[in-house]
């Protein structure tokens, strides 16, 4: 490790992590609600426009999938279709158990906690209580900021802003956890660092870009 990494990360007290992706996966439970919403509409989703969706706020994207409608809808038929993904999406989610949790995140978290940071999520999902509790973490993490308490989605900063002011930590002593570009882009107009896994650590959008989620034990000392 660099004397330049010693030196950003010294003061460091608090990771905030993103939630899908990098604690857990649900891409695949996204995936499946929103072709069954836009295939009632009649509207092509395939996985790439997916793809798209990763980070952002439900009804930003709604609008995305609704690029190919050539059709017009009232701002309450949009929060009745958006409600309606969710619904289908929330049904799925119960499927979900600790074996969702994988050993590496869950001993990862438990060496970060034993070093003394605080841990946070911040995600843009408005399900990410009921996600954690389902995956054995309800409680664990010190604060969640998530879908429930923002108005501006990622890359937006205002989640992990929020996280940090949970946390009572001042954002240049919080790391972000990422797997997005936009997670990573919204960490950083928070003046926050950000270690970048999965597509994100690909496109190197973080400051580190990390090959796997046990990495982050070699950055934060």
């Amino acid at each position: 490790m660099t004397p330049f990494v010693e030196r950003i990360m010294f003061n460091m007290k608090a990771i905030i992590l993103d939630l899908d992706g990098v604690i857990c996966h649900t891409d695949e439970y996204h995936y499946l609600a929103w072709k069954a919403m836009a295939d009632g509409l009649g509207v092509y989703f395939d996985r790439e426009i997916n793809n798209r969706l990763r980070g952002v706020s439900r009804m930003a994207s709604l609008e995305i999938v609704l690029e190919n409608y050539t059709g017009q809808l009232s701002q309450a038929e949009k929060e009745a279709l958006a409600e309606q993904k969710n619904e289908l999406y929330k049904e799925s989610l119960k499927q979900m158990s600790p074996a969702d949790l994988s050993e590496e995140v869950k001993s990862t978290l438990d060496t970060l906690r034993s070093r003394g940071y605080k841990l946070a999520i911040g995600s843009s999902s408005k399900n990410a209580p009921f996600i954690l509790q389902q995956i054995g973490l309800g409680g664990y993490f010190d604060a969640i900021s998530d879908g429930n308490n923002i108005t501006r989605s990622k890359p937006d900063p205002e989640v992990f802003v929020k996280a940090a002011e949970m946390l009572c930590v001042p954002c240049a002593e919080c790391l972000v956890v990422e797997d997005a570009v936009a997670g990573a882009q919204a960490g950083h107009a928070g003046g926050m660092r950000v270690a970048c896994v999965g597509d994100a650590a690909a496109e190197k959008a973080g400051d580190y870009n990390l090959t796997s989620f046990r990495e982050l034990l070699e950055v934060v000392l």
